[in-house]
Order: structure tokens, then C-alpha cells, then sequence
């Protein structure tokens, strides 16, 4: 048995430790907190028991107590135990408290910590903390305690008077009484201050003013928890060295809807540029129940002239059926093997074969111009696929005089995680853009959602749609609605940019 106390740090997954992934990843219990991402969630073991104590003010899920209880008897039951918390477990993160609570309860634990939202956010904003021109020491304080409450722990004039960063945290509610107690304790009212809201994530921003003006900016401008306040004159840097808001999708919400073992690429790439990835996967890929054909195709692959994937997954399942056999990229001597596009070739050269051809335009029409242009009159083509997906390309190689074995090595079936949550962020309006990369991740996805929930609202708040090309437009013009977004190549990295290139246009 054994407690980890891990940082999750401030909301960045990238930011996480290696140490923390590597407890994660073996850890029987995942206790998890608000502010501690849900990307980070993906690292446990699929049959890792989770529990979230996510505490928002006025609103906990469990209490300090309650916390401290349970992380003790899932140890106490032999097991392995992340206590994932927020930022950092010791900065303002009642860390301390619950490792004493396992020392007295005899339960061995270790700290992991993490990178703090104080440090963080601040620097994404483009502040650093110190800076040998404005600071040498930054002092950390607590904003929740009340400011006017007798035998405060904060020397306000110490404070004032030093020529250090102040960084508050929790301290919105009290924003107006911490800035006045400051000015009276001998700060100028026109020193820079700034706040960093949900600081490294998605939801990201940042204000730069004075002390003397930041409470009614906050105001004005919508600013709430979980929000830093830095005072200092570091806040300066602020326009200047301002990266994280530069990224063309942040603050945009962008909804995935390929299935979960194909997502990752796509959700790794919007977040990159600063997107809100909402994984709702409408399809998820399943085994066959039964393997005899795609075996005994394997078994007979000398008869076959051309081999060709038409996705990545279809050459997953293909080479799965491959290796269980004792086979390896051998068994493909002397065949032809073609490609859909560059994510399947891709696939195909990391198992160790160089496709003889992919298609200028990525789609069955183009692959199946291209192989017609090579002739294929009598010869023996094998199509390793999805159980249900469009017939153009086995239709017109036949038509062209091919013999085409269309060979089922997995199946799609509809799936609806997130459901409820797509569904209340359309009414709210809060959701910017749809991504479907395929025509079956269209069909499923309206199977879910009803139509007219698209359609709700002011233009202007509408949610975009982004089609990955030609085919998956059509398929959305089946359920009339046009694509907003298409790229002209009909590739993951070609939608990302188109995405990227209409925000831009469109400005923040």
C-alpha cells in the first residue's frame, strides 16, 4: 500500500511531471480534484478506480475530512493510491494536511510536486515572476482570507513596501479589499497588476492594469475564480511577452467526433494551437467476433496481386491477424500495396513497407483512378476494411476488370460518451466548431444529436461545422447542413490549418 501526492499541475496536461504519469499509469486508485485535468485521467489503467473530491467554493463533493479518510482506507486495502490535486500539493493546496493524516495513520505516502498555477500562469501570460530589471523575490499570499478581519496574518504594510512580486491566489472575491489595503498600506496606486485567469488551459486570459483600476477592469471584463492576481512591476512584460496568447484557437471550443483510437493525433494537434478539445467520440471501433476470413486471407497472400488499406485502422487490424499468425512484413513479397493517404501510408511504412501508391486526392475516387491508370484488368485485389463503409472503390476496380476480395477486419459501432454535455454546451452556446472526419462520424453524430439543436440561436453563436472534404460535406448536406470549414486537402493536419486560418480571420 502506498499514497502518492501528485501535482497535476495548473491545467496544461503537457505540464504534468514524468514522475507523476509514471504513478498514474500504475496507480489501483485515482482520487482526483477539480482543478487536476481530465487529459490526465487518460494515463490510468483502464480498471483504475476513480474517484473524484473535486471541491469548488461553496460546493465539495467531499470534504477536507472526508478526503483524508478515504485516501487512507483505499491504502489501507492494499493499495496503490494517486491523490491527484491541482497545481502543486503543497502550495495552497492542503498537501501538508492530508500527509500527516497518512503518517499518523501509518500509511507510507511520497509528494510529488507539481508545477504550481502561481509560476504557471503568470508566465503563460507572459509575466515572469522575477526579473533582474523589476524583482528578485516573489512573496505568494492567500487572497481567500478576509483582509479586514482582526489579527489578519498579512502585514499589509510589509507587503506594500516591498519591492518584491505579490502573487495572490483565491483571491477574487476579495479583490477590491486586498487593492485597497495595499494602496493605504503605501503601494502606488499605478503599479502594474494584472490577472491571470484559468492560467495555461484553454479558457486562458489575461488583464494587465494597475492596482488602482484592477477591481473595476475585473468587473468590466467578466473576471471570476479561479483567477491569479500578480502586482508588481514585472505585470510590465505582460504585452510584450505575452506567447500563450498568441495561439489561434484558444478560447475556441472544438468538438472531436472520430473514434477514440484515431483522436488522439487530432485532439493533440487543436490543442497545440490553444483549442478546448471536447473528445465525443460517435463511433468506436470493435473487434470482429470472428477472425477465420481475415485468417485465411493472410494464409493465401501469395494469390493476390494489390493489397490496399483505405484507413490506419485497417492496417492495425490487418497486421494484428499478421503477427498472430508468426508473420511479419515478409508474407507481403511480391504484392503491390497502395494507401489511402498519408495517415495510412503512414501506418503501412511503420510496419515496414514502402506503399507503391497513394493518391494525389485522399479519398476512394482518386485511389481508385489511380490504380485503374496502373491496369487493372484480371488482377487478384485484396481490401482489408471496416465491415460497413462505402463500395465506390471495390465497385469501380470491378468495373475496371479487377477481382476484389473486400476482406472485413473490424466494425464501427455508434457510441455516445459526452452526450449530455455536447448537448447542454449547444444550448448554452458555448461550443465553436464540430470536426468530422469521416461520413460515419456525421451519421452517428446526428444520430445523437437531434438536428434542430444546430440550429438554435442567433447566427452569430451558431456552432461551426468542419468537414474533413468532399464526401464527409456531402454526407452533412444529407442532413442539411453545409460545411463551414473544408480543407482543400483532405487530411487531419490540412483541417487543423483550415481551422486555424478561419479563426485567425475571423480575429480573437
Amino acid at each position: 500500500m502506498k499514497v502518492y501526492l501528485i501535482g497535476a499541475g495548473p491545467g496544461d496536461p503537457g505540464l504534468l511531471t514524468i514522475k507523476g504519469k509514471d504513478v498514474l499509469q500504475k496507480a489501483d486508485v485515482v482520487v482526483y480534484d477539480y482543478l487536476a485535468s481530465d487529459a490526465l485521467l487518460g494515463y490510468a489503467r483502464p480498471d483504475a478506480e476513480r474517484v473524484y473530491v473535486g471541491k469548488i467554493a461553496g460546493n465539495h463533493a467531499l470534504s477536507q475530512d472526508g478526503i483524508n479518510k478515504l485516501i487512507v482506507e483505499k491504502a489501507k486495502e492494499g493499495k496503490i493510491v494517486a491523490r491527484l490535486k491541482g497545481g502543486d500539493p503543497y502550495i495552497f493546496g492542503r498537501g501538508g494536511e492530508e500527509a500527516e493524516e497518512l503518517l499518523a495513520a501509518g500509511v507510507p505516502f511520497e509528494e510529488i510536486p507539481g508545477i504550481s498555477s502561481t509560476i504557471a500562469g503568470p508566465a503563460y501570460a507572459g509575466i515572469p515572476l522575477t526579473h533582474r530589471n523589476f524583482s528578485s523575490s516573489v512573496t505568494l499570499i492567500t487572497g481567500h482570507e478576509n483582509p479586514d478581519k482582526p489579527g489578519s496574518v498579512h502585514n499589509w504594510k510589509a507587503l506594500a513596501a516591498s519591492a518584491n512580486t505579490l502573487v495572490f491566489v483565491m483571491g477574487m472575491k476579495n479583490l477590491p479589499d486586498i487593492a485597497r489595503n495595499l494602496i493605504e498600506a503605501g503601494l502606488p496606486a499605478d503599479t502594474p497588476a494584472a490577472l491571470v485567469h484559468w492560467g495555461t488551459t484553454a479558457k486562458h486570459r489575461s488583464l494587465a492594469a494597475t492596482i488602482g483600476t484592477l477591481p473595476e477592469e475585473a468587473v468590466k471584463n467578466g473576471f471570476t475564480n479561479p483567477s491569479v492576481i500578480v502586482v508588481g512591476k514585472v505585470v510590465s512584460l505582460h504585452d510584450r511577452l505575452n506567447w500563450f496568447e498568441q495561439k489561434p484557437l484558444l478560447g475556441r471550443s472544438v468538438v472531436v467526433t472520430r473514434a477514440r483510437e484515431q483522436a488522439s493525433g487530432l485532439a493533440a494537434q487543436l490543442a497545440e494551437l490553444g483549442a478546448e478539445v471536447i473528445q465525443f467520440p460517435t463511433i468506436d471501433i470493435r473487434p470482429l467476433a470472428d477472425y477465420a476470413d481475415v485468417d485465411a486471407a493472410v494464409r493465401d497472400l501469395p494469390r493476390y496481386d494489390w493489397l490496399i488499406f483505405t484507413s490506419a485502422n485497417g492496417v492495425k487490424c490487418f497486421w494484428e491477424r499478421l503477427e498472430a499468425q508468426g508473420l511479419d512484413a515478409r508474407a507481403l513479397h511480391g504484392l503491390q500495396v497502395a494507401a489511402i493517404g498519408p495517415a495510412t501510408a503512414q501506418a503501412v511504412r511503420e510496419r515496414g513497407i514502402a506503399p507503391d501508391f497513394v493518391p494525389d486526392a485522399y479519398i476512394a475516387e482518386s485511389i481508385a483512378k489511380g490504380l485503374i491508370e496502373k491496369g487493372m484488368d484480371g488482377k487478384k485485389i485484396l481490401l482489408p476494411r471496416a465491415r460497413e463503409a462505402r463500395e465506390v472503390l471495390p465497385e469501380e476496380l470491378r468495373k475496371a476488370g479487377a477481382e476484389v476480395h473486400v476482406l472485413p477486419v473490424y466494425e464501427t459501432v455508434p457510441a455516445a460518451a459526452r452526450r449530455e454535455e455536447v448537448l447542454e454546451r449547444l444550448d448554452a452556446g458555448t461550443l465553436d466548431v464540430v470536426t468530422f472526419g469521416s461520413s460515419s462520424t456525421v451519421d452517428n453524430f446526428f444520430a445523437q444529436i437531434p438536428e434542430e439543436r444546430l440550429l438554435q440561436g442567433p447566427d452569430a453563436k451558431r456552432v461551426k461545422l468542419a468537414a474533413i472534404g468532399p464526401v464527409t460535406a456531402k454526407t452533412l448536406a444529407k442532413h442539411g447542413f453545409a460545411a463551414d470549414i473544408q480543407p482543400e486537402d483532405y487530411t487531419i493536419p490540412a483541417l487543423v490549418k483550415a481551422l486555424a486560418d478561419h479563426y485567425e480571420k475571423q480575429g480573437a
